[in-house]
């Protein structure tokens, strides 16, 4: 299996060009504060309640100078999202350069977006902007779709590898997979914040795992 996976949305950021270009370090800096007292503000209260006033008095700076780093609340927000979706990345290729057995591969992936779910504020935040997607004037990245052919890819190889239950499509199973790990997050969001996602998450994994494995 090839440690090069490359997966759409997951790469590159269309904000880019629309943001200041920021040389120094200090500033580097300052735009990541912004960014996750952003993404703090938009996990509590959601895109419509949060404004650029309270992003600037979490991060103790005036509107002023969060303007500077953002434009306005719609980039702020794709910013969050964006940020969100490059965790996946990394995760995957720290994953992929264990050299486990593709089914393997592929819970160790979910348990790792499980906890990222479970106690990442940028993570947390992008999830819910992608829900609120319709009251955001900008087109944000396709959710779920990268999730799904990360997850087909990898369950081909598994497949390949004679690891798959006889008769098991690797396109189907990735899209049953991808819609039971995100109901449970968002049903463990509704019920407790998250605070069960971690137990929620290991009984539907070991239950439809079982039934994947040769």
């Amino acid at each position: 299996m090839t440690s090069k996976i490359t997966i759409p949305g997951w790469t590159g950021s269309p904000t880019e060009d629309r943001l200041p270009d920021l040389r120094q370090e200090r500033a580097v800096q300052t735009r990541a504060q912004v960014l996750r007292a952003a993404a703090e503000e938009f996990a509590e209260k959601g895109f419509k309640s949060t404004s650029i006033q309270d992003v600037a008095k979490r991060v103790g700076m005036t509107k002023g100078a969060v303007y500077f780093h953002f434009p306005n609340k719609e980039i702020l927000a794709i910013a969050v999202v964006e940020a969100h979706y490059s965790r996946w990345p990394e995760l995957l290729e720290g994953i992929l350069a264990e050299g486990h057995p593709p089914l393997d591969t592929v819970v160790r992936v979910l348990d790792g977006a499980a906890k990222a779910f479970a106690t990442d504020i940028v993570v947390q935040a992008g999830a819910r902007l992608q829900l609120e997607r319709s009251l955001i004037d900008a087109q944000l990245p396709q959710p779920y779709v990268g999730w799904t052919q990360l997850l087909a890819h990898l369950l081909t190889s598994a497949k390949e590898a004679g690891e798959l239950r006889a008769g098991v499509d690797p396109e189907a199973a990735a899209r049953a997979l991808v819609s039971g790990f995100f109901g449970v997050q968002h049903v463990s969001d509704t019920l407790t914040g998250r605070a069960d996602l971690l137990d929620r998450w290991p009984e539907f994994r070991d239950l439809v795992m079982t039934s994947l494995r040769a």
